[in-house]
């Protein structure tokens, strides 16, 4: 996450929750994104750090736990930064170029000059920040599947020139040798089928196939996935998307909830502003007197309701809202009691972390040392298949 500002329940329903529960599922990394933070807001960088222990101490507060994930910040990692160099030199213009987003936010966000280099590479830059893991699964919205394909496509641009080791396809032969008669004959019969007839579901079955080998060596396997695909040796695994389901959190005047636009909820807001927020949010226009019925699908405070509450308050605001039994302070004042009762914890946890930041810095220190070791075995096998590791 870029820390660009507060965090708030449209991040912790968007992204949080679902990280505290694939910190359990996986072996996951969290970073602060304090480089992609000045791609565009390089001129008003001075909160930067401020926001970045900030946002830390809200991901602790929520429940990321730093002895079952790595967290760290981003530029405390060097070795992104030199990924990202290495990989420029191999990628096309026009892949960066193309990029949904790149043009959406040139558009949206006109009070800054994007016509950077730093804006423009910022897709490869995030690439960086997963290869450098040689991530499997990388948690995204469907709006971010894009930079995850581009991922993908580098990936395989970088396997395909230096992924062909000397005597690559004598070595591949070898390895399909070792795998037994049976499960031979299977490979080839599936790289067959996905050479010839780019048969996807063969390129699916044969990469399962492979990994099922207890027999073969990580390098062997490498070489075989490499031989299906028609190119090298696997030095950058291409990671995949996992899609997760990201409710569309409103924010308090009915448009998404965001920090730039100043509607937000923050994590660790008062009570009292929080309640006061709620009270004063947005409703169905139609709703301009008490005994006026309203519409719940044009109701922002609706669409939290489907978050916070039960079915069984979910209907009774419905039907009070349609038929106007209810007024809208009525129907917010359940759903302001569900806020609460979800930011109390995480504001009660934080304070321990406001009132201790070394042990934060702490804790940050050793991810960002876990992450760095990590990070370095990839650039090692990165330089190495250039041909600049200088040994």
């Amino acid at each position: 996450m870029r820390p660009t500002g507060r965090m708030h329940i449209g991040h912790l329903h968007g992204a949080l929750k679902n990280w505290v529960q694939l910190q359990h599922e996986f072996e996951c990394y969290f970073f602060v994104a304090d480089w992609h933070a000045l791609t565009t807001h390089y001129a008003d960088s001075y909160d930067i750090e401020q926001n970045t222990w900030e946002m830390l101490i809200d991901w602790l507060a929520v429940g990321i736990n730093p002895g079952a994930a790595t967290l760290f910040i981003q530029s405390k990692v060097p070795e992104h930064a030199e990924l990202h160099l290495l990989l420029s030199m191999i990628t096309p213009l026009g892949w960066l170029e193309r990029v949904p987003s790149y043009k959406d936010q040139q558009q949206n966000l006109t009070n800054a000059d994007l016509s950077t280099y730093g804006f423009l590479g910022y897709p490869l830059l995030q690439a960086a920040d997963i290869l450098i893991y040689r991530a499997g699964k990388v948690p995204v919205g469907a709006d971010q599947v894009a930079h995850v394909e581009m991922t993908r496509e580098v990936a395989r641009r970088f396997n395909y020139l230096y992924g062909r080791e000397p005597g690559f396809e004598e070595q591949a032969k070898m390895a399909i040798h070792k795998m037994g008669r049976r499960a031979a004959r299977r490979y080839e019969e599936l790289r067959k089928s996905y050479q010839e007839r780019g048969d996807d579901e063969a390129l699916a079955n044969a990469r399962a196939l492979v990994e099922e080998q207890q027999n073969l060596a990580i390098g062997d396997k490498e070489r075989l996935l490499g031989f299906i695909e028609g190119g090298g040796k696997q030095i950058l695994p291409e990671p995949q998307a996992l899609l997760t389901n990201t409710p569309d959190v409103p924010g308090v005047d009915g448009r998404k909830m965001s920090k730039s636009y100043g509607n937000a909820i923050a994590l660790r807001e008062s009570p009292e502003i929080v309640e006061k927020q709620i009270r004063t949010m947005q409703t169905d226009p139609a709703r301009a007197r008490r005994h006026d019925p309203g519409d719940p699908a044009k109701c922002p405070v609706f669409t939290l309701h489907q978050i916070y509450s039960s079915d069984e308050t979910q209907v009774w605001a419905a039907e009070g809202c349609r038929s106007a039994s209810i007024g809208c302070l009525d129907c917010k004042a359940p759903l302001c009691e569900a806020v609460l009762a979800e930011l109390k914890p995480i504001r009660e946890r934080a304070e321990q972390f406001e009132e201790n930041p070394d042990l934060v810095k702490n804790m940050i220190a050793e991810g960002t040392e876990a992450a760095r070791e990590e990070a370095r075995e990839t650039l090692e096998a990165v330089r190495s298949a250039i041909g600049i590791s200088y040994r």
